[in-house]
């Protein structure tokens, strides 16, 4: 009996836990992924835009850090194709208006 009441307790206290974050630190956590995704495409824009044909850093600086970049310069190339304009964002959506 001690060891369902237990069990039942530690559920409960986990749910009110995710409950409590969702409430609270989810939608930071969510805005610092996208702070820190937005960050690496302007690192990405700055040091290999010349891939897109921005040129910005001289090539040897590009140079030292391509071994360091090569594992997502594919996946930056498709978010650059896919990437939309700042007012599309769903931050500026009016919802509800």
């Amino acid at each position: 009996m001690n060891r369902i009441f237990g069990g039942r307790l530690t559920r409960a206290r986990e749910a009110l836990a995710k409950f409590v974050y969702g409430m609270t630190g989810y939608e930071f956590a969510r805005h610092a992924v996208e702070m820190r995704h937005e960050m690496e495409a302007v690192f990405m824009v700055v040091t290999f835009g010349d891939l897109i044909g921005v040129p910005v850093l001289p090539p040897i600086y590009s140079l030292r850090l391509l071994p360091y970049v090569v594992p997502e310069i594919a996946t930056w190339k498709r978010h650059l194709a896919r990437r939309r304009e700042f007012w599309e964002k769903e931050e500026y959506d009016l919802h509800g208006v």
